[in-house]
């Protein structure tokens, strides 16, 4: 449960964003076989900069998700772990160990190099879950790597009115500020539980890249219905300050924004730098144990 805390302000939305069009999620495997849906793919990154790929988890079949996700390297962007169920043993080569827990979040920020193992700490139930990348600015790339677990009960939230529940885990929602800010970056990244016929306003900057992941339910957004499982990309819109969401049907959304970078992006698998000779340079690094 997150921390809920009072509203000192509600946000007020006079011209919401419409939907740009919908993404269907591709199927795919990483780590050891953990069978996943991949939802921000490599071709949007652009588009929805500053985010480089979104993650979906879910099973109730440990084989989907039991190899987990052994020793791997990143180099030039943060990684946000978000366990709605399930138990997940983080280690890296620079000290840090932690337990991902239902409804906990791990922040990485792999900066010039890191090497870590994600693995299941269960051997049945449950396993469902979001991994979201989030790339570094150019002068940021090669800062220290750092790590961060949030437990549930850490997590700033709050309940509006209505009934809507919001973990804010990064930016600000309503006047409560999130467990992680990054000011060049600034993403929003928020947590939504909608009561049947209920709606949420989000104040959003134009210049953000926006979008709106339906985990649960169905919801409408500028007259567009988003149905589960589907990502919504907000359009931009200069005269837009934010996005509504209604439902009919009891709903969780993930809403996602960010400032984009508008910095070449260049990645090969588990690095994401500005140029390939950045990109040699990474993986000369990795194979010469400098991470």
């Amino acid at each position: 449960m997150a921390n809920q805390q009072n509203i000192s302000r509600a946000d007020q939305v006079k011209h919401p964003r419409n939907v740009e069009r919908l993404v269907s999620g591709m199927a795919t495997s990483d780590g050891a076989g953990v069978k996943l849906t991949r939802v921000l793919t490599q071709p949007l990154q652009r588009r929805l900069d500053p985010f480089l790929m979104l993650d979906a988890f879910l099973s109730d079949d440990p084989g989907d998700y039991i190899g987990g996700f052994p020793d791997h390297p990143h180099r030039g962007f943060e990684t946000v772990t978000y366990m709605i169920a399930g138990n997940l043993r983080h280690r890296d080569n620079k000290g840090h160990e932690g337990l991902l827990q239902n409804g906990g979040v791990q922040w990485m920020t792999a900066g010039r190099g890191i090497i870590h193992s994600e693995m299941p700490e269960q051997e049945d139930g449950r396993m469902e879950g979001f991994q979201l990348w989030l790339n570094l600015p150019a002068g940021d790339k090669m800062c220290a790597a750092w790590y961060r677990d949030i437990p549930a009960g850490e997590l700033p939230g709050f309940v509006t009115p209505e009934g809507v529940a919001v973990t804010v885990i990064a930016g600000e929602s309503h006047g409560v500020l999130g467990a992680e800010v990054r000011q060049r970056t600034a993403p929003l990244y928020l947590d939504i539980h909608l009561p049947a016929g209920q709606s949420f306003a989000q104040a959003l900057p134009a210049g953000h890249n926006a979008f709106v992941y339906v985990y649960r339910g169905e919801v409408q957004v500028g007259g567009s219905a988003v149905p589960e499982k589907k990502m919504a990309i907000l359009a931009n819109d200069a005269a837009a300050d934010g996005v509504v969401l209604q439902c009919k049907v009891a709903s969780r959304v993930l809403l996602i924004a960010g400032q984009p970078l508008n910095e070449p992006i260049a990645q090969h698998g588990p690095f994401v730098m500005n140029t390939q000779e950045e990109l040699y340079a990474a993986v000369a690094d990795y194979q010469n144990g400098k991470f």
